[in-house]
């Protein structure tokens, strides 16, 4: 496409005419050269626009508009026409979900005659009652026998599973062994029982319905008996010994069993696997000399309280001393090592998600920045030991000006104590264990009430965001300081039970803080002298603030009873101002429910779905009060609910169920 290709078209007798009176032809032909090739790609451009693929930005909406879905989101729009093309498929209404989803088409489970015209067509069958593991999915996404019809399997009815629990993982780390005299062990390092999930595999197609290894459902007993392939060496792994020397257990000696009351004996070579209870249990005669290693997956709502999931890590050039396999083989060598080289900051990270049994004391000098966290994907423990006659905690000491980040750590057996002169403590992605510890199937604390982080006689401004936390003890000179600011963001704190504090100073008295607590669920008392703002927050337990002139509680749960500065669209104040409402019953009806207040539970802290909406949607975007507001859930079931009404087939209804 030259400027001269009409030119070229004249014969030659023109061209050297017009060469001989300095060329007006061909500059008169440029110029209609230019405009036809603009009017060409105005015509191009005009057939590009008729695709969604191909069109011009502006354009976008009306192709959008035309579908009914008026985006300027090009990938929005793309995937409303697909969705139109495949409309009534159950492979789409998986996609629809926002959440792990099973479609099920629910009318296909009624029992009914068998048809002599239609052959061998598979009707569901009658229950076998020798058929122990079409007897445990009854109900289930993955149900196969005849039902009667009533309640959910009517006809027409397709029924749309949902798991909104998290596939979370936890890699080569070590089990917490509970009996070395009988070989018993547990998948989780704080020796409390919990559920195996599995791993899910991504469909291999668009077309393919969900099965029981595509969605991060809880492994069965009889699922890993009947199909131990599908979960062990993916979703689970055991090695026999720790660190380099350890050998991977083959799968030929795995088996499954029940280890609720620890009385299956596996004979010879076999390591039971219990999943349902997160045990595991060897026979005598290979029972491991230096512990096990294990892999799993456990389930939890969101990204909260640290864990191998990608945590906001900013890059900076600073120096970075690293724990674990091939580096230092504690944290406080490599802490001792940052006081001998004495960079201004630096960061010690934590490359593996062991266990690092050790007395953490660190001491910042005046002026010094430091982070202790993870390394992106790992989860490390550092188990404090418990020693008689010593007040043993991860200690934290700071001169004028020091700051200490704390990130992507669990802490356990004892808490987190600060004190000094830091300007700024930061705990992020962390879990300091509510109780210092938990154990058997109820995740019972230990030590219930005890404080997980005591701010000892410290000026420091203490942030705490997406963590979990046991209660918060503050002691510090009311007279010599002014109260330092305490910030609880996503976060969970938790007393262990409503008769304790979760923030006070010694004996109950007001904590000398100027508290914040934003999107945070609390498990207990609340003591402080003031509280700037809380937001979007549950409190569960009696909340006593001194001074109430400063400071407001917005959109918040709050028992009635509670001293509080003013309060805002807070529940049950909402209902109680109702004209004609009776006090004591609108008072019992709104208040927070939880699937678990246990930490270690699956559902740990998570609204339970009979919570009344007063709750959970009562947050200032109509989200749910407390640390999980960001999850968007109702925003969630509302869009999905729609969006099934939309696509579901002709003449059939659509029914949201929640697995998890």
């Amino acid at each position: 496409m030259t400027a001269n290709r009409l030119y070229q078209l004249l014969p030659v007798i023109h061209r050297l005419r017009d060469a001989g009176r300095g060329e007006p032809l061909r500059a008169l032909l440029q110029i209609i050269t230019g405009q036809a090739d603009e009017v060409g790609e105005q015509i191009a451009r005009a057939y590009q626009d008729w695709f969604i693929e191909t069109c011009a930005d502006e354009v976008v909406p009306l192709i959008g508009a035309l579908v009914g879905n008026p985006s300027t989101s090009r990938r929005d729009v793309v995937n409303t026409i697909r969705s139109r093309r495949r409309r009534g498929t159950l492979a789409l209404l998986e996609e629809l979900s926002e959440w792990p989803a099973r479609a099920v088409t629910l009318h296909t489970l009624l029992g009914v005659t068998q048809p002599v015209r239609l052959g061998a067509r598979p009707f569901a069958r009658t229950l076998d009652l020798r058929d122990m593991e079409a007897l445990d999915r009854v109900d289930g996404p993955f149900d196969t026998v005849a039902h009667t019809a009533g309640r959910r399997f009517t006809i027409g009815a397709v029924g749309l599973f949902v798991w909104r629990l998290r596939p979370y993982s936890i890699t080569e780390t070590a089990a917490f062994c509970v009996d070395r005299a009988s070989n018993h062990y547990t998948f989780s390092i704080l020796g409390n029982d919990t559920p195996l999930v599995a791993d899910p595999v991504t469909e291999p197609s668009a077309s393919h319905i969900a099965d029981e290894t595509n969605v991060p459902a809880f492994i069965s007993r009889r699922d890993l008996d009947a199909r131990p392939a599908d979960y062990y060496g993916t979703s689970l792994r055991l090695w026999s010994g720790t660190g380099s020397k350890k050998q991977f257990i083959p799968l030929s000696r795995i088996v499954a069993a029940d280890l609720s009351g620890w009385g299956y004996r596996p004979r010879g070579d076999q390591v039971a696997i219990d999943p349902e209870l997160g045990r595991i249990a060897f026979s005598s005669r290979r029972a491991p000399d230096e512990g096990i290693t294990v892999t799993y997956h456990y389930a939890f709502p969101a990204d909260c309280g640290g864990g191998e999931y990608v945590r906001p890590l900013p890059p900076d050039d600073r120096t970075v001393y690293q724990v674990g396999p091939r580096h230092h083989p504690t944290i406080m060598k490599a802490v001792e090592k940052w006081r001998r080289e004495g960079p201004a900051t630096a960061i010690i990270e934590i490359t593996d998600s062991g266990t690092y049994e050790e007395r953490v004391d660190i001491t910042l000098p005046a002026g010094r920045r430091l982070e202790l966290r993870a390394a992106q994907r790992t989860r490390p423990v550092i188990h404090v030991p418990d020693r008689y006659g010593r007040p043993d905690s991860l200690r934290v000491r700071g001169d004028t000006g020091a700051r200490l980040v704390i990130d992507g750590l669990l802490v356990a057996g004892r808490g987190v104590r600060v004190t000094g002169r830091l300007v700024r403590f930061d705990l992020r992605h962390c879990t300091l264990v509510p109780g210092w510890s938990i154990s058997g199937a109820d995740c019972e604390p230990a030590d219930g009430g005890e404080p997980s982080l005591e701010l000892d006689h410290t000026t420091a401004a203490v942030t705490v965001s997406h963590s979990i936390l046991g209660a918060i003890r503050v002691n510090t000179d009311t007279v010599a300081h002014d109260p330092a600011p305490l910030v609880l963001r996503d976060s969970i704190l938790d007393a262990t039970a409503a008769a304790y504090h979760a923030l006070s100073a010694a004996a109950g008295e007001p904590a000398h803080v100027v508290a914040s607590f934003l999107r945070t669920t609390v498990f207990g008392k609340v003591c402080a002298e003031s509280i700037d703002l809380a937001e979007d927050s549950i409190f569960t337990a009696d909340v006593q603030v001194s001074h109430v002139q400063s400071g407001c509680l917005r959109f918040c749960h709050v028992p009635a009873g509670s001293h509080t500065p003013r309060r805002h669209a807070c529940q049950p104040d909402g209902v109680l101002a109702v004209p004609g409402a009776d006090r004591d019953a609108e008072t019992r009806r709104v208040r927070p429910q939880f699937d678990s207040i246990r930490y270690g539970t699956p559902a740990y802290a998570r609204l339970a779905r009979q919570c009344p909406p007063e709750i959970t949607t009562g947050a200032s975007d109509d989200s749910e009060m407390g640390a999980y507001h960001d999850l968007f859930q109702p925003q969630r079931e509302a869009t999905l609910r729609a969006r099934l009404a939309e696509f579901t087939p002709a003449g059939a209804a659509a029914d949201l169920i929640f697995v998890t």
